[in-house]
């Protein structure tokens, strides 16, 4: 095959491409940060006593890892509604990372807050605080600080899984560039 890609047939098109990558990005750091509240949420009941909403939590964390991203999105885009729940493709690509990225992010932090010394909790006690105040001011932030490359990792599966939503017709860099592709292949 001796065929060539040459950058400067792709000028025309850095607009679109732009567009598509602003989507991604936005799409990334909002599925972030409602993923990772999700997951310190959850890690904070699987790690509290056990009872019947950590075990609810668990089944959730547990179907969710062990299904495809892609089936997950499809229930949402496809499922919902005939459950009641209207949503526009980029609502569905958000919900769908958020719930994917949350059931990932409880684990790694549980293990987090596992590897804490029991000590801290205790020290948390006896300065008067409370099981929530020791929870968030002492046990939280070194357990972020344990498992930060973990988390990394996860923002950055989330973000290469975006590419996925294009799937759905959302627009975002992967649909952007295989719409150019399809239109122009004759073209370039």
């Amino acid at each position: 095959m001796t065929e060539q890609l040459h950058f400067s047939e792709l000028w025309p098109h850095w607009p679109e491409l732009l567009a598509g990558l602003w989507v991604t990005v936005q799409l990334t750091v909002l599925a972030t940060i409602g993923g990772l509240a999700i997951g310190i949420l959850g890690a904070a009941i699987r790690s509290g006593r056990p009872g019947m909403l950590s075990r609810v939590w668990g089944g959730y964390v547990e179907i969710i890892r062990n299904t495809l991203f892609v089936v997950q999105l499809f229930f949402i885009v496809f499922g919902l509604p005939n459950l009641g729940l209207k949503m526009t493709a980029g609502e569905a690509a958000l919900l769908a990372m958020v719930v994917n990225l949350g059931a990932y992010s409880t684990e790694i932090v549980r293990a987090g807050i596992q590897v804490t010394p029991k000590g801290q909790w205790e020290a948390g006690r006896v300065l008067g605080l409370s099981r929530t105040q020791t929870f968030v001011r002492v046990v939280l932030p070194p357990a972020l600080q344990r498992i930060y490359p973990a988390l990394v990792s996860q923002c950055i599966i989330v973000m290469l899984g975006s590419s996925v939503v294009s799937q759905v017709s959302y627009e975002e860099l992967t649909f952007a560039a295989n719409l150019i592709q399809s239109r122009d292949i004759f073209e370039l």
